[in-house]
């Protein structure tokens, strides 16, 4: 079996846990076989000044499966 891995980036104005989950649903809906989302960085971007909140980002390496068409 062979694995891939792609990096992605996701960002949520609620938390990193969002972010992680818009992440993987975002790649989920063109890649089958997804087997981890290994978060490789935690960014908080806070707004400008007289802004609300911010933007949790995160930066992610996903693993997925390749089907082999021979198989």
């Amino acid at each position: 079996a062979i694995a891939k891995i792609i990096e992605v980036s996701a960002a949520s104005p609620t938390s990193f846990d969002d972010a992680v989950k818009d992440a993987y649903n975002e790649v989920a809906q063109s890649v089958r076989n997804v087997k981890s989302v290994y978060v490789q960085d935690f960014i908080y971007e806070p707004g400008e000044a007289g802004e609300t909140g911010g933007r949790f980002r995160v930066h992610c390496k996903v693993t997925f499966m390749v089907e082999n068409a021979n198989a």
